[in-house]
Formats: structure tokens, sequence, C-alpha cells
């Protein structure tokens, strides 16, 4: 089969693979019909994450089940499923309390499990999926083809941006800061909407992403950073600052950000992947700002989000605004890297 390879930062390939099997009595065999590019793949795309050999990439992907091992209960062939971001068995303890990223069992794509037998990329044509019962949420019936770039985002964006929302307890009424205007901020914007926030202040200095987080509920933009963007906070919340920020980016900057546009007492809620960051302690600690979150157990929201996309409550789908033929992956990850496009869908 064909999947994608990451060669060196930059180098981007769809190579011949072998085609995947069942190895595992728990294992399916997923035949991808969407997959795309995650901001997270361009840290080693870039080069910011190291990258010393050839290595399998994606994350994200939905398909149809084609084979499914002799102890698969919960999924038969012609099923079309969501993948999150991680495999896990759903059972072990940090499962059964939500926090499905750090399974006892679970895993990575695009590399071998723990019994060193090779779990695919998601940007492939086909993908076996280890732990296929606690892994893997189908729809049963495949969905309508405008609805597959929504149930997609399921796999990382929006449950990672809901998993922002939750962990900075955005509750009705409330004023949410947004720092980060990738898939997952936008996906945040959405979720910090649905969980019922009054006011919504996205930070973007992208007309496109604008118009994106304007369409998921976002009532203000600031097109500011760093200490311009927080005293713009402030002047939109009366002196006060956020009941809620989400901080869906990485950086020193963007945390500092984050944690400054923080009213008293409120929570961030930071999914976005670390990169440099340090925390004002003693400034978190005189006013009482707290930070949570982390990886997002993306398997945990996956069935109330799905369920949400097929009742057309939520339209997470908006962020790609780039599809492209699986051939044409290395130009996913250039208009990503370049910002010329927000998030990238494959289609094999």
């Amino acid at each position: 089969m064909k999947a994608t390879v990451l060669h060196a930062p930059g180098d981007v390939r769809l190579d011949e693979v072998p085609d995947p099997t069942i190895a595992k009595p728990t294992d399916a065999i997923v035949r991808v019909t969407a997959a795309c590019v995650c901001g997270s793949d361009l840290w080693p795309y870039r080069g910011i994450n190291d990258v010393t050999e050839p290595s399998r990439i994606g994350h994200e992907f939905v398909g149809i089940v084609e084979e499914v091992g002799s102890e698969v209960r919960s999924l038969r062939a012609g099923d079309f499923v969501i993948a999150p971001f991680m495999y896990s068995d759903n059972t072990c303890p940090h499962c059964r309390v939500g926090i499905q990223s750090q399974c006892d069992h679970g895993g990575f794509w695009g590399g071998p499990d723990r019994d060193g037998v090779m779990a695919d990329g998601g940007q492939g044509e086909y993908v076996r999926v280890p732990l296929a019962d606690g892994t893997l949420v189908s729809t049963r019936e495949v969905p309508d083809d405008a609805l597959v770039p929504s149930l997609l985002t399921l796999s990382d964006v929006m449950g990672t941006g809901w998993h922002a929302a939750v962990a900075a307890r955005v509750a009705e009424g409330d004023t949410v800061v947004v720092v980060g205007d990738g898939a997952v901020g936008l996906s945040g914007v959405l979720a910090a909407a649905r969980m019922g926030a009054e006011r919504i202040i996205a930070m973007s200095r992208h007309e496109p992403r604008q118009k994106v987080a304007r369409e998921f509920g976002a009532t203000d933009v600031v097109e500011a950073r760093g200490d311009e963007a927080v005293a713009a906070v402030l002047e939109l919340t009366g002196g006060v600052g956020a009941d809620a920020v989400l901080e869906c980016v990485g950086t020193k900057e963007s945390m500092l950000t984050a944690i400054a546009a923080a009213r008293p007492g409120a929570t961030v809620g930071y999914v976005g992947a670390p990169h440099g960051v340090e925390y004002p302690v003693r400034d978190m600690f005189v006013r009482n700002v707290g930070v949570a979150g982390g990886m997002a157990p993306a398997r945990q929201y996956l069935p109330e989000l799905r369920d949400d996309v097929l009742a057309g409550a939520i339209n997470p789908g908006l962020v790609f605004d780039l599809e492209l033929p699986l051939a044409e992956v290395a130009e996913g990850y250039a208009a990503m890297d370049e910002r010329r496009a927000i998030k990238s869908l494959l289609r094999p």
C-alpha cells in the first residue's frame, strides 16, 4: 500500500510500505477514507522535533473496517469508524477515569506497538488498529460525505479544543479567551460556544481564520500579541480579564499571554504541546490563576461529539480549507507550514 513517510525535515513522501494484516486477535484493519495533516505534524516537519530516520506519520483518520480479529466484539466489517489520535484499551485504570491518552497499553500511530508490530500511520491507505474495541468509535452506517470532514476532526483537533474548554471549566455565560487560531484554537472557540460561553475573544491575525472563528461563535477578535493582546482583553472586559482561557499553541509567549489574560481565580486550559514554556508561578499564586489540561483524551469525548456532528449541532469540519488527494500529501504539509491553509484534508 501507499503511506506517508517523513524522511527528513521538509521531506515528506508517499512511499510503498507493507500491507497491514491482523497480527493479534484484538486488531482491526481499516481502509482509510479520509485523513489529514495536524499542526503537531509540523514540529518534526520543520525540524523542531528531531527526525533521525524515515518514519511513518499521521494520527487522524476515518475509514471503513475491512477485517477484525477473533476477539473484537464491538465492530464488524463495513462499519464506518473514527480513530482517536492514540489507540487505547479503554479499560485500564487511566482509561476508566477518562484519560485514555495515558492508557497502560496504548500508544501512537506510525510506529511499532508494545510488541513490536507496526501500528500504521493514519496518512496512508490502510491501518492496522491495535486494541480495536477500545480505540475505534463507529457510526455503523456510512455517513453522508458532507459529514466526513467534521467526523474527521474528532480524531484530534475538535476533541483537543474540547479538552481545553473542559480543563478551563468553561461555563454558561462566561467570557472566554482563546489563544491560538490554528485548527485546535478554532475548535476551542466552537467548544466554548457549545458550552454556553456568552463572550468569546479569539486571538488571530489572519482574516480567513478570523472568519471561521466568528462562524464558530467568536464575538470579538484581538489581532495584537503579547502585552498588547493582554491589554486589549482587559479593555474588552472592563479591566477584569477572562473567566476562562484556552491555550492552544504551546509556546512560552502564548502561555504567558493566556495566564495574564485570565481574571483572578480563573483557569487556563492548555492543550498546545509545550515548547520552551515557563510559568510565572509567583503571579499565578498571587492572582489564584490555575493551569490544567495536557494531552487530550480524544477517545473520551468522541461519542458525545460524534452525536453532535451527526445531529448537526456542530460543524467543526469548517477548519479544513484545503482538500487534496493523498498523492499530494507533500503539498498539504507545505501549505500548512507556509500558513496558506488552516488544515489539509487528504483523500486516499
